[in-house]
């Protein structure tokens, strides 16, 4: 049974350590990964694999008199606030549900004053992603610059709850680009949603989007997702963000972050508009996690969800440690309901 926590001053915080966590693999990582690097500069530097945030430095061990460095142990992104010298920095972390607010944030550099130049990353500066902790009020905005450093965005979840938001940058100078993630919350009473069960097709908006492909942890796995709307597959899908669709993972329980580029671009070619769009991602870990897939037809963008389990993990289909035993009437059904569904 469902019951109601009250979210007044919370605090949520992380304690993220993947043991035997492994790199990511073709066209995984942070918006504008490639296959043949895995990141821009295609380094691994400060433990960091394919694009990926990581953590950590050298180990000593003592178990001899002679001091051993040990590798670093990679982490997804989005896990950190702060990375490489880059610290994300949201003016506040408290929105209220049911409003719109205008969300502001800064990214500051290693001297801590706020980075006013970024690359351009398939078409923006900044790819803002939202999502409540239970994985449903998914969102993919794109900021706006408001001056000195600040950026501004339009944020508005329809319920109460603990959020995360993650940020993809590459700040002008930066080795490589950078998932940094903070945590938001919606005071109110709170209700979780369970994790939907794995299926593999997803309605949104009167389309049907069916998923081929299973995830392997430390494997590169193919995901196929084929767009069809009345029985009829679509093959006029149109490009949004340089790309005929975008696809984000985020993993149950602590929401680790995988942005995923399809396979081709369009203007190749060779990419085809649909009805077909192929992924090929590394997940760094078994258990569960949240797909959402962006494609855009007849002018509008819409978002297709999907629960993939890799491996057998038997905690796999348990709700997350925030959620409760038991879905809430109207959350989330692999579409867009009333759970947030945006995209800017």
């Amino acid at each position: 049974m469902n019951t109601a926590t009250k979210l007044g001053a919370f605090a949520l915080g992380l304690a993220a350590v993947f043991g035997g966590a492994v790199g990511v693999g073709e066209i995984v990582g942070p918006v504008g990964a490639t296959a043949e690097t895995g990141g821009p500069d295609g380094g691994q530097s400060n433990g960091q694999a394919g694009g990926h945030a990581a953590h950590g430095g050298d180990t000593k061990s003592t178990s001899t008199e002679t001091e051993t460095e040990t590798a670093a142990v990679p982490f997804p992104g989005g896990l950190q606030i702060s990375q490489d010298g880059y610290t994300l920095a949201p003016q506040t972390t408290t929105i209220k549900p049911g409003e719109q607010t205008d969300f502001r944030f800064t990214v500051n550099g290693p001297d801590g004053k706020p980075v006013s130049r970024f690359e351009t990353l398939h078409g923006k500066k900044i790819h803002f992603i939202l999502a409540r902790r239970d994985l449903s009020g998914f969102q993919h905005l794109h900021p706006t610059e408001a001056g000195g450093g600040v950026w501004s965005v339009p944020v508005k979840v329809p319920k109460a709850g603990a959020y995360r938001f993650f940020t993809d940058v590459q700040p002008t100078g930066a080795k490589k680009q950078l998932t940094l993630g903070a945590d938001l919350t919606a005071p109110g009473d709170y209700t979780p949603t369970v994790l939907p069960k794995v299926e593999q097709t997803a309605k949104v908006d009167g389309y049907e989007v069916k998923l081929a492909g299973t995830l392997v942890p430390g494997k590169t796995s193919k995901l196929t997702l084929s767009v069809s709307k009345a029985g009829q597959p679509i093959s006029d899908l149109q490009p949004y963000l340089e790309a005929y669709g975008h696809l984000v993972a985020l993993r149950a329980g602590d929401l680790a972050y995988l942005h995923v580029h399809p396979d081709g671009e369009p203007g190749d070619g060779k990419t085809k508009p649909g009805p077909d769009i192929t992924f090929y991602a590394e997940v760094p870990s078994s258990g569960a996690y949240r797909l959402y897939l962006d494609f855009q037809h007849a002018g509008k963008v819409r978002t297709a969800e999907f629960t993939a389990v890799a491996g057998t993990a038997p905690e796999a289909q348990a709700p997350a440690p925030s959620q409760a035993p038991s879905q809430a009437p109207g959350d989330q059904g692999g579409g867009h309901n009333d759970d947030g569904h945006t995209h800017g």
